[in-house]
């Protein structure tokens, strides 16, 4: 979903009070102590989008990265917008000697509409690259990471967007080209360090 969580401060406060379980009871059978909103929810927000003020539950939806954590502990208070789609993730796979691989992230967000325009112009790019690109009995997983995902960004017309990151400095899917650098690759590396001293 892209906009903002729907909140039921009313089914806040009955977990908050231990009316309803956390987890939809995922958890039961064990003494886990009370519910602590703070610990099991707003505080473990990467993002520090959540907190609690004067009994009500406030989300900053611009911080919201969207993980579902809030959502799977608190179903009955917390529920996804109306402005729904789907993600699209491609090149999975499950060789025998690398095992399962998920796919990685192309779109983020895409909505599911008839006629579905939207998403076969995704699909149409990609088989328009994997014929023109891919080897023989190369799947589309391999053709990714031979060439590279920022080839498959550049046949899809698709823009980088942080979600295309697992984690900073894991994965560097985008590379610059010359033309975007200032002074190209054959700028003179002193001059860049007068003016970038540590």
């Amino acid at each position: 979903w892209k906009d903002d969580i729907k909140i039921d401060q009313e089914a806040v406060a009955g977990y908050v009070g231990g009316e309803f379980p956390p987890n939809g009871g995922a958890h039961s059978g064990r003494d886990w102590g009370a519910f602590d909103i703070q610990k099991e929810v707003t505080g473990l927000r990467p993002t520090e989008c959540m907190w609690m003020d004067g009994g009500e539950l406030k989300i900053d939806n611009r911080e919201c990265t969207r993980c579902m954590h809030c959502i799977n502990v608190m179903p009955r208070a917390l529920h996804v917008g109306d402005d729904r789609g789907c993600p699209m993730l491609v090149g999975a796979k499950a060789p025998i000697l690398d095992g399962a691989q998920m796919g990685s992230l192309l779109v983020p967000f895409i909505k599911v509409e008839e006629p579905y325009d939207e998403i076969k112009e995704v699909i149409e790019s990609i088989w328009d690259w994997w014929m023109e690109e891919g080897k023989n009995r190369e799947r589309l997983g391999e053709l990714i990471k031979r060439q590279g995902f920022q080839k498959l960004l550049e046949a899809t017309n698709i823009k980088p967007v942080p979600q295309h990151v697992q984690e900073p400095r894991h994965n560097p899917y985008i590379f610059w080209k010359e033309d975007e650098v200032e002074g190209g690759w054959d700028r003179d590396v002193d001059a860049f360090r007068k003016d970038h001293q540590r």
